[in-house]
């Protein structure tokens, strides 16, 4: 896969100029844990510069892939390919990966200007060139005055900036996120989200992101690989896992969905007596499920004789749309996404519309 980075306005400096980022590559990757099985045969790519977002509920195996490619975990089989070579067996500090946690793990006793030497100072870079790189390193993150505080004089969105800045000051060509955005506010979480897809776009980093934050993933990833119960289920670009999720899992946790129950029949699918284009590839003749977005789905306050009745069970302003639960008459609830403009009231009567768009079904 080529990647195209957009273009940046912000100007690079020299010690953190951009390097060509790493090949990755994760080849039937298998991790045992006491006889629990937490990988199994995990295969994933990544081209040079590429931002991929491993996304999954907690317990999936997110965390032990990122730990198993840092060099943190051994693991059970496989290989672990970073351009070209096998480094499943090399020490973390020989692998060129930078890595930052959901915990800060900020020196309470250096200043920041000294947690972000850090590294330098394990490679033996001598102070002056320490110096000049970290100080490069923080302005890149926009703590470039604040090099003299320590971690207890920052706030938790400075800290991460730190830690981030410390990670980038050795210049890796793979830099490993794990869920760096969880113990953030809302609005922090989002201003740095985007921070660091600039910084890496700027940089050409490969960068693996761990979050289990669907909005985050599709946000600011090239690629997305959603996982479950140690297996990868799906690799695509946001749009791809969106609209043609490759299974029912996948159809359920990127986006709101509603399943309902269907038959399918070649390429038609039938749903609440309507006739819908199949997505994909199906499975054979039958009962399946279909996963029908809400916003598939249009709502007037009437009940035409082409529509499906249903009552309202609540409805929420969401800022720039409403979502709406309702019950069918035979006791289905469906989530409905509809204009803010259009305000119904718990117990309206209403009628629903499917838009006709094609779906995704799972065998039932």
């Amino acid at each position: 896969m080529t990647v195209t980075r957009p273009t940046s306005s912000t100007t690079t400096t020299s010690t953190l100029a951009p390097r060509d980022g790493a090949t990755v590559e994760l080849i039937n990757v298998v991790k045992d844990y006491s006889g629990h099985r937490a990988l199994s045969g995990v295969n994933l790519s990544m081209a040079p510069g590429e931002f991929i977002s491993l996304l999954g509920p907690s317990g999936c195996g997110k965390t032990t892939v990122l730990r198993a490619l840092s060099g943190l975990e051994s693991i059970s089989d496989g290989r672990i390919m970073i351009d070209g070579k096998d480094v499943a067996h090399q020490p973390v500090n020989k692998r060129d990966i930078g890595m930052v946690f959901q915990a800060y793990s900020l020196f309470p006793h250096m200043t920041v200007q000294q947690n972000v030497e850090f590294g330098l100072r394990m490679r033996k870079v001598d102070a002056a060139n320490r110096r000049l790189r970290a100080q490069e390193a923080l302005d890149m993150v926009g703590l470039g005055h604040l090099g003299e505080r320590y971690a207890h004089q920052l706030s938790g969105g400075q800290q991460q900036r730190v830690a981030l800045a410390r990670a980038l000051v050795t210049r890796p060509r793979v830099l490993l996120l794990d869920e760096p955005l969880s113990a953030l506010d809302a609005k922090v979480r989002v201003q740095l989200r985007d921070e660091i897809r600039r910084i890496q776009t700027d940089l050409g980093i490969t960068t693996l992101f761990v979050t289990h934050d669907q909005e985050e993933a599709l946000a600011v990833s090239d690629r997305v690989a959603v996982m479950r119960d140690g297996n990868i289920e799906q690799v695509g670009t946001p749009e791809d896992l969106y609209t043609q999720p490759a299974t029912s899992f996948v159809a359920t946790f990127v986006g709101l969905s509603n399943p309902v129950d269907a038959e399918l029949v070649g390429d038609a699918v039938t749903v609440f007596g309507m006739s819908l284009p199949l997505l994909g590839t199906g499975p054979r003749d039958g009962a399946v499920t279909a996963f029908i977005r809400p916003e598939d789905i249009a709502l007037a306050p009437s009940e035409p004789a082409t529509g499906i009745p249903a009552t309202v069970v609540v409805s929420s302003f969401l800022g720039s749309l409403r979502r709406t639960q309702v019950r069918l008459d035979d006791g289905t609830l469906l989530f409905v996404q509809h204009d803010v403009q259009v305000r119904p009231l718990t117990g309206d009567r209403v009628s629903l519309v499917l838009a006709g768009r094609p779906v995704a079904v799972s065998p039932r």
